[in-house]
């Protein structure tokens, strides 16, 4: 190297020491600075709520294999709680159990964004046909049936992205878990309706969990 292009090999050396040092600086500035925006507009989980269940068919099969064949409408409300971020979802599912065995089939949700303090609403029709049961699941259901009560969970899979602004951040994992107390005819003491041998909610909102 001459002395004509850098000068010294030493104040070469410092020179790039110094470039260096100026861009790492400027990138831990960078991170520092989304870092700080990130802990400002920190997401928080929307707030999903069960409005109404209505089953209209809940049939137990009497013969070996055993199946369950149900189907029903429910409706669900999800709120964006937050001032400064909105969010996306894509790809939903939703299906309903029953001592953690599935019993409809996945239903899919259209993909929404939703604006700041927004609430969002659907009510999908949930089908399962004669879905096998395990033996031991049968017993817990007759003996529910005995009871004139039976707890379904309504699930919700899919994914999030949130957007601040022009940025949108990149996909999530959304799990929701809504209890439906769902009570056979007969009188029932939170106001329902009969509907077949089921009972339908229509005032009683039922919060769920949520996990993103």
């Amino acid at each position: 190297m001459s002395s004509k292009d850098c000068g010294h090999h030493h104040h070469c050396r410092a020179r790039r020491r110094h470039i260096l040092l100026i861009i790492a600086g400027f990138i831990a500035l960078v991170l520092f600075i989304v870092f700080l925006v990130w802990i400002i507009l920190i997401p928080t989980k929307p707030r999903f709520v069960l409005q109404d269940a209505t089953v209209y068919v809940f049939n137990v099969s009497t013969t070996e294999p055993s199946t369950l064949t149900t189907r029903m409408q429910i409706t669900v409300a999800s709120k964006n709680r937050m001032d400064k971020v909105g969010i996306y979802y894509q790809k939903l599912d939703v299906y309903a159990t029953y001592r953690s065995q599935q019993v409809t089939m996945p239903t899919g949700l259209p993909s929404t964004y939703q604006d700041h303090h927004e609430i969002s609403v659907w009510s999908p029709f949930l089908y399962g046909d004669m879905i096998p049961v395990a033996p031991g699941l049968m017993m817990d259901l007759e003996q529910d049936q005995n009871v004139g009560a039976v707890l379904l969970n309504i699930r919700i899979n899919g994914c999030v992205k949130w957007k601040v602004g022009t940025w949108i951040s990149g996909k999530y994992n959304l799990n929701v878990n809504c209890p439906a107390y769902i009570k056979f005819g007969g009188y029932n003491p939170n106001g329902g309706i009969t509907v077949g041998p089921v009972m339908k909610f229509e005032a009683v909102a039922q919060g769920c969990s949520v996990d993103v």
